[in-house]
């Protein structure tokens, strides 16, 4: 692994000048994030702070990149943008640079800002890796694009990472009430995990989207979409809610059947 080769590579180096300080502040920080060490992301974080803090480097660009990468380990995200937006100018296009000024944006809430930045990286690497995904799909959620995340997962491959994008749709969704897209979320993680949970999930969701129905806030023909998720599902619980749902439909002159 390349990374556990840079670190046996520098870990008896020790740094004289900032390059090398920032040399083992990365190599630390690339370590702890993969291995979900905190002794090596507290290293870095040091390191970083180090060159940041000293004189000669503090009104650099080296420098202030140092600071926002020490706040970024002690997720201190209001700080990072204080740095990251005193540099800038100097990154237009920089796909690192902004998958990293996104990620702030987005920790600090400001979401539409954050998707914009997400959306300039070209670099595919980045726009594979899970850091990326979850993000750019929260970002969309949160600027009530459910649908824009709900594609970005079905475009993933299946595997453990993409269980994790489809739990973060599905309460995510719910949380923001884009309720079709939760229960359609919670539907899929309910077929491939039978945790009571997801039902609970999915019946709050589909219910939720129901009264946005009755509320004229979502289309009447989405209801057909709902009673077959409800019918996916075998608990005695479903039969009652579509009983409700197709007698409100009957009396509203709905077709769903």
């Amino acid at each position: 692994d390349d990374v556990v080769e840079a670190y046996n590579l520098i870990k008896d180096l020790e740094p004289t000048t900032p390059q090398e300080y920032i040399l083992k502040g990365v190599v630390n920080a690339s370590l702890g994030q993969e291995q979900g060490s905190r002794e090596h992301l507290k290293i870095a974080q040091q390191y970083f702070q180090l060159v940041g803090g000293s004189a000669s480097e503090c009104d650099t660009i080296p420098g202030r990149q140092c600071m926002a990468a020490c706040f970024f380990l002690l997720k201190q995200f209001e700080d990072v943008l204080i740095y990251l937006n005193s540099i800038k100018s100097y990154f237009y296009n920089d796909d690192t640079f902004n998958f990293n000024y996104a990620q702030a944006k987005a920790a600090v809430g400001n979401y539409k800002e954050a998707e914009e930045i997400f959306l300039l990286i070209q670099s595919e690497k980045i726009k594979s890796d899970y850091t990326y995904l979850s993000w750019l799909a929260r970002c969309y959620i949160m600027n009530h694009k459910a649908r824009m995340a709900w594609e970005l997962y079905l475009k993933m491959e299946t595997s453990g990472e993409s269980f994790s994008l489809l739990q973060l749709v599905a309460n995510d969704c719910y949380k923001m009430g884009q309720f079709y897209y939760a229960a359609k979320a919670f539907d899929v993680l309910e077929r491939l995990d039978p945790n009571p949970e997801y039902w609970e999930g999915k019946r709050g969701a589909c219910v939720g989207i129901f009264q946005q129905i009755i509320a004229n806030h979502e289309p009447r023909e989405t209801l057909r979409d709902v009673l077959q998720i409800l019918r996916n599902t075998a608990n005695p619980q479903v039969e009652y809610i579509i009983r409700t749902m197709k007698k409100w439909a009957k009396e509203n002159r709905i077709p769903v059947s």
